[in-house]
């Protein structure tokens, strides 16, 4: 097995991707919310709305990230937050690119369409978070 395979299949993976995900649930329901206020007391353009509750939760979710799932990273705070931003702005890409594509091209529901594409996204981040970022995997 690769060195990659084997750090992808530890115990410290699977405990790291728990709390990402427990945040990231956490976080995703905060947002959705935001985007549903947005687009229906708002009338705020959705991927517009989208792009807005996508980034407010990943703001949230980089103080528990350092706090509680990456915890005992050696990255200074600004530069863990300008990376973090960097991971988002990777995610937000494929975040807008696939929602507006679920819209064109599926009757799927806009918050519907949302949830889908949060897992794509985020498996993106969180690897990209472990390995790049924080040094935890």
């Amino acid at each position: 097995m690769s060195a990659l395979a084997e750090r992808l299949s530890s115990r410290n993976a699977a405990v790291l991707l728990a709390r990402n995900t427990v945040v990231s649930c956490l976080v995703f329901a905060v947002g959705l919310a935001l985007l549903w206020a947005l687009v229906e007391f708002g009338g705020m353009n959705k991927l517009v709305a989208a792009a807005l509750g996508f980034l407010a939760s990943n703001s949230i979710h980089y103080a528990f990230g350092r706090a509680w799932i990456y915890r005992g990273t050696e990255r200074g705070l600004a530069s863990g937050y300008g990376y973090f931003l960097i991971n988002a702005g990777i995610g937000l890409v494929i975040t807008i690119a696939l929602f507006a594509a679920f819209l064109r091209w599926t009757s799927m529901h806009y918050l519907v369409a949302r949830i889908v594409v949060s897992v794509f996204a985020g498996l993106t981040m969180f690897l990209l978070n472990a390995m790049l970022n924080f040094k935890r995997l």
